[in-house]
């Protein structure tokens, strides 16, 4: 049987993204972002943390230690996977980035109070962990489906991502929201356990795909060079191949300033929602699972959209939805409205990742040997956009004491790759004019 479309393979890779999911739901956008500020605001201290020696506004301790994890992730996944790619074994540095993850968050059940260096090491750890392995995973999207596989096979992934972490986000919950009903009388163990549980489900559910998924394939035509520089010097390759590349290349500009916005707002959302809205715990809980619930309808929907009117035709359509989705954000004024404004969220928001993942790995040449060197391109542009996007965002809001104006500065980076977007249709039109005529 032909090594891609496999239908056991697909589902073994999609699974992963049922493991790891769960961090990106119950640590990134739910639990862990409430208990934390509950945990460090103090009569004494108010909303202020030492950690390290210095003092920190909690919430903003919180924005620089996830700035510093992504910072590592740009600065050492250029170097794994240039070694992944020589060796061919990106199926181990997965598994290593997901021990790290999956224990880290296990870590975080001792995090308390009077452990707050232990905790934020360990939400740091966890980061790292799920954004590195994230990237050999992507990697394998081009080695198990071809190209006219590859917009559902990547929607399937997001799919099982968005049910699985919404399932372990429902058991965590019950303990959250019933300790009593387990004989639960500390009142952090709730949201504790729920880190341990993210942990093990992330390690658990992993061993599927690791089980399953083909080794990474050697490119034996690379010369060894030195670890340290050869991974910068392997970006810089990618990015020279790209010259020869004008579809890949306006495509990753035009992503790079989109997902300035898109990744800005899935992790500024929840606290938009509590600073302007004042919306309780259990109707920020709420809008969450509304956002994951609608986001597992969108990635299908626009994985059947793509395959009808082509992928840059419906990236296009997508972001004019951010784009108003983020107008509409300065002009929400009560829940309902922002209930609304969040379906539109969720719809749009796993349409566009499964869809940006997606395109790119139509644009890369199917005889390329080296998939991880160029999805690490891929995850260092995201994470450098997620930066910036963040950094504009609190910057903007401390200027203005308002992050309804933040929001609004986000449409600057969506019209910037709306504008990329359209160009790059344009030359697709051109040159499919072109072929007709030469075919003529």
């Amino acid at each position: 049987m032909d090594s891609k479309n496999n239908p056991k393979t697909i589902q073994a890779w999609a699974m992963f993204d049922w493991a790891n999911s769960a961090y990106n739901l119950v640590i990134t956008s739910t639990i862990f972002p409430a208990y934390y500020t509950a945990i460090t605001i103090t009569k004494d201290n108010k909303d202020m943390v030492t950690f390290l020696g210095h003092r920190f506004v909690n919430t903003a301790l919180l924005d620089y230690v996830i700035a510093a994890a992504y910072m590592v992730v740009v600065l050492l996944l250029p170097i794994l996977t240039s070694v992944a790619d020589y060796k061919g074994n990106k199926k181990s540095y997965m598994q290593l980035f997901t021990w790290l993850g999956g224990l880290a968050c296990c870590g975080l059940f001792f995090f308390k109070l009077d452990t707050l260096t232990l905790g934020m090491v360990c939400f740091a750890l966890a980061a790292i962990g799920y954004c590195s392995g994230a990237v050999f995973y992507n990697s394998y999207l081009p080695q198990i489906a071809s190209i006219d596989r590859q917009d559902g096979v990547s929607a399937k992934g997001f799919t099982y991502g968005y049910i699985g972490s919404v399932l372990l986000q429902i058991i965590c919950f019950v303990f959250v929201l019933s300790p009593d009903t387990f004989g639960i009388t500390d009142p952090s163990l709730p949201a504790r356990l729920s880190f341990l549980l993210v942990g093990l489900w992330w390690l658990g559910f992993a061993q599927i795909p690791f089980f399953k998924l083909p080794k990474g394939e050697p490119n034996q035509t690379k010369v060894q060079q030195n670890v340290i520089s050869g991974g910068f010097k392997e970006l810089g390759r990618v990015w020279r191949n790209m010259k020869s590349m004008p579809f890949l290349q306006r495509y990753l500009t035009a992503f790079f300033f989109y997902s300035m916005g898109v990744q800005t707002v899935m992790l500024v959302a929840t606290g938009f929602a509590a600073k302007e809205l004042h919306l309780k715990d259990t109707q920020l809980i709420a809008t969450i699972l509304i956002i994951q619930l609608v986001a597992i309808g969108g990635a299908a929907l626009m994985s059947k959209l793509s395959s009808i009117y082509g992928n840059i035709k419906v990236l296009i359509g997508v972001v004019f939805i951010w784009i108003g989705v983020c107008i509409a954000a300065y002009f929400t004024q009560t829940a309902t409205q922002f209930y609304l404004v969040a379906v539109v969220v969720g719809l749009v928001m796993g349409g566009i990742q499964s869809l940006s993942r997606s395109t790119y790995s139509k644009f890369l040449p199917e005889n390329i040997t080296d998939t991880a060197a160029y999805f690490s391109f891929y995850d260092v542009t995201e994470k450098l956009a997620i930066v910036i996007g963040l950094f504009t965002f609190g910057f903007v809001e401390s200027l203005t004491h308002s992050m309804r104006n933040s929001a609004l500065v986000l449409t600057i980076f969506f019209i910037l790759g709306l504008v990329l977007l359209f160009s790059l249709l344009g030359k697709q039109k051109k040159q499919a004019e072109v072929s007709e005529l030469s075919a003529v």
